[in-house]
């Protein structure tokens, strides 16, 4: 496998990740704003973020949020344990 490229387009606030040269034959809606590419072997090459920016923050935020949950929970329980 390739190393993997980004390429962002900040006018149109897109993020491109190459996972592996070839070309495109086909693509796949993951979800609205989200395109998986994929070769004449139906192998990814690649994805296509439309909105990434808010895309990238809401991901990041939902699994910081999730973890420090997590990690609140499990400090608390803890606390319970012992105190």
């Amino acid at each position: 496998m390739d190393k993997t490229k980004m390429t962002y387009f900040e006018d149109e606030d897109i993020l491109h990740i190459v996972i592996s040269e070839g070309k495109e034959s086909d693509s796949i809606e993951l979800s609205p704003n989200i395109t998986a590419e994929l070769n004449e072997s139906g192998e990814l090459i690649g994805i296509e973020i439309l909105e990434a920016s808010s895309f990238l923050r809401d991901s990041i935020l939902e699994t910081t949020q999730a973890k420090i949950l997590k990690l609140k929970t499990s400090y608390n329980n803890q606390i319970q344990r012992t105190g």
